[in-house]
């Protein structure tokens, strides 16, 4: 009797969630193909490829990629790169994503409130080549527009921006800002709406002003939401916008130091050196270092607040 009741039960939550199975299904499949199917290509790390054995029949050399790649200066480059630019990216990206939705939330117009939504959003849409070519467009030594129209008129000396590395972390870190500020307080700006008002009409009642409102009931509302998307950041620290850092620079040679991360890495080892045994141990280890910074800051989470864990 229990056993037909679990059944039946079992079949009216299928019938009932369905739909959203259904709509989920494409996601899984597409995940499923581009995530993990290529797994199996990780056996190229403790391998010396040739084509001639493939995947799965070239010669088994242990740890030597790893090795040889820990040796290189390029691994102390790379690692740093990519962890700096994405924590000065999780630091101010969320600052400003949060201080872009709270402005947009106290907008009283909906019109206005719709406009500037739409224009902060329409940096997210462009492709990285349009925005590596409006970057080239104010860059460029000969006809970009701060060289030609602020510096040259000021009595200055104009700037060779793609060979001088020094003005890259800023001109990276700008342009990233611009293009995903949109998208991230989209996310903060949903969660301040769902705040019931009474509790500022409460707290101005108290003659609290907005700084205070601010600090004691949206960024308390909106914690969950920051701890939630701070893991999922974490989790891709490793991880770099191949466009950003190797289209936006225009692949310049005099700029490695400061724009070489493991995406671009990997990318060059493979058109540059075909060593597909080195690219694949810097992609493992990419993995790797990233799972581990999950769980990680996930527990540390989970022992400061429980319940804003996410798992």
């Amino acid at each position: 009797m229990k056993e037909k009741i679990k059944k039946k039960s079992f079949v009216q939550q299928l019938k009932k969630y369905l739909p959203f199975y259904l709509m989920a299904l494409p996601a899984c499949i597409y995940f499923f193909i581009n995530n993990y199917i290529p797994m199996s290509g990780l056996i190229l790390a403790f391998e010396k490829y040739t084509v001639k054995g493939g995947i799965f029949g070239s010669k088994k050399i242990g740890l030597d990629n790893f090795k040889f790649l820990f040796k290189s200066s390029d691994a102390w480059l790379m690692t740093r790169n990519t962890l700096v630019y994405n924590l000065a990216f999780i630091i101010l990206g969320t600052s400003l994503a949060i201080f872009v939705a709270y402005i947009l939330h106290e907008l009283k117009s909906k019109m206005s409130r719709k406009i500037y939504q739409t224009l902060i959003l329409f940096p997210s849409l462009l492709s990285i080549i349009i925005i590596s070519y409006l970057a080239n467009s104010l860059l460029s030594g000969d006809t970009g527009f701060i060289n030609n129209n602020i510096l040259v008129p000021l009595g200055l000396e104009p700037v060779s921006f793609y060979s001088e590395a020094k003005w890259w972390p800023f001109i990276l870190i700008f342009v990233h800002l611009w293009q995903m500020t949109g998208t991230s307080c989209i996310l903060y700006l949903a969660n301040m709406s769902a705040i019931d008002p009474g509790l500022y009409e409460a707290a101005s009642l108290d003659g609290a002003g907005r700084w205070k409102r601010f600090q004691h009931i949206t960024l308390p509302c909106l914690m969950p939401t920051i701890i939630t998307l701070t893991i999922l950041a974490v989790g891709k620290i490793f991880n770099s916008d191949f466009g950003l850092f190797y289209q936006v620079p225009m692949n310049s040679g005099a700029l490695v130091n400061v724009t070489q991360t493991i995406d671009t890495y990997v990318y060059r080892g493979l058109m540059n050196t075909a060593n597909i045994g080195m690219s694949a141990a810097a992609c493992l280890y990419q993995s790797v270092v990233g799972f581990i910074l999950v769980i990680t800051t996930n527990k540390i989470v989970k022992k400061l607040s429980k319940e804003n864990a996410m798992f």
